[in-house]
């Protein structure tokens, strides 16, 4: 028998947030505990039907079941372009400037291969979505973790990073809407963000996988929508938030066209596409008429508003969210974030995400996902109150 051992890079790495929190519930499941789950931001709406009718007559058709193209059916690109004209008056060239994905988190977790040589930089939001820094430790480079803190509306203070971190810097991570803070970011602070990129030759990626779930009719903005945008950086979409599709695993990436050349570069390399049958499903998506959108935008709207009243009213600290499916709360004294989770789930059978699984920055707070109904939101509200 052959001695095994994992890749220093493999053994370096903090344990996967979401892995762990999936064992967490399947424990408590598996003791037949009546179990409101929080945790993870996988929306419990089914997809739209008339989406999944798209693919059900697209998977007839023969000519899908080859391998599909590199790059994504130009078809699915053009239809991308067109939904950023029509949603943010953004131009963009379907052939150059826009790269299909298998769901944005495969994207990101690829542009530091393309980009980032060992001991490079990569500024990293904490809190923030875990990939960005393992994506980092993957090419050999060092996360650089940029606090988001609420004094600042949890906007990174580019100021703050200082000249030696700036010298060896190659790539950015930004987040807007935010996971997990639901902050939002204006125009001036993107402005900013293309400003400091040109002064020190950084390439910006920024997640924008929250920007069509939104609250009270204030639409974010798109990165891309600022002067400027597309000469410094990308921005990644994934399908699975807005359209109820997470499990379908399509997204893309657009803006520069050499950041998007050398993406594609190392995904030509690794991966083999997207099954057409679900590009062309992902064209129906993105002509979706908005009262549909709408609809799904409501629903989260009418559970923020439970979550966050019922909170409040129990005497905990939470931002009222205008975008994303979270809640970011502060824990009460007494507590810190792991704790306080394990508090609520042994108690109130409500599962939470701890703050400090995304980032040191993110210790002292839980977040809640409005991936339950109204009515289960509600019960969690209730039985929350009962252990406090």
């Amino acid at each position: 028998m052959i001695d095994i051992e994992l890749a220093e890079r493999v053994k370096n790495l903090p344990p996967y947030l979401f892995a762990a929190i999936d064992k967490m519930k399947q424990e408590a499941i598996s003791k037949g505990v009546d179990l409101i789950d929080l945790s993870i931001g996988d929306p419990d709406l089914p997809t739209p039907a008339h989406i999944v009718e798209s693919l059900r007559q697209a998977a007839l058709k023969p000519e899908h079941h080859r391998y599909p193209s590199y790059e994504g059916m130009l078809s699915y690109r053009e239809s991308i372009s067109h939904w950023y004209k029509r949603r943010f008056n953004v131009n963009l060239d379907p052939k150059a400037e826009v790269l299909s994905l298998i769901g944005s988190k495969e994207g990101i977790g690829h542009i530091p291969l393309a980009f980032v040589n060992p001991q490079d930089v990569v500024l990293v939001p904490s809190p923030g979505y875990p990939v960005y820094p393992v994506a980092t430790l993957f090419a050999g480079g060092q996360p650089f973790f940029m606090p988001l803190i609420e004094e600042n509306s949890y906007l990174p203070d580019l100021k703050k990073i200082s000249a030696d971190i700036l010298k060896r810097t190659k790539l950015m991570f930004i987040n807007y809407p935010n996971n997990p803070t639901s902050a939002i970011a204006s125009k001036d602070f993107f402005k900013e963000v293309v400003a400091f990129a040109e002064k020190h030759n950084v390439i910006v990626c920024h997640d924008a996988a929250y920007s069509e779930i939104y609250f009270d009719e204030e639409k974010p903005c798109s990165f891309l929508e600022v002067d400027g945008a597309k000469e410094v950086g990308i921005e990644f979409h994934s399908l699975s938030k807005t359209y109820n599709m997470t499990g379908w695993r399509i997204g893309f990436a657009v803006g520069n066209k050499e950041v998007i050349a050398g993406l594609g570069k190392i995904k030509t390399n690794l991966d083999s596409g997207i099954f057409q049958a679900i590009q062309e499903a992902g064209i129906t998506a993105l002509n979706t008429q908005d009262h549909i959108l709408l609809e799904i935008r409501n629903i989260y709207q009418k559970r923020r508003d439970i979550l966050y009243e019922g909170l409040k009213k129990l005497g905990l600290s939470v931002n009222k969210p205008k975008a994303s499916f979270y809640l970011w709360a502060k824990v009460p004294s007494g507590f810190d974030s792991s704790n306080f989770v394990s508090y609520l789930l042994q108690n109130a059978a409500v599962l939470g995400t701890p703050g400090v699984g995304f980032g040191a920055a993110g210790e002292g707070y839980i977040r809640f996902a409005l991936t339950q109904s109204v009515e289960r939101i509600s019960e969690a509200v209730e039985r929350i109150g009962k252990v406090l």
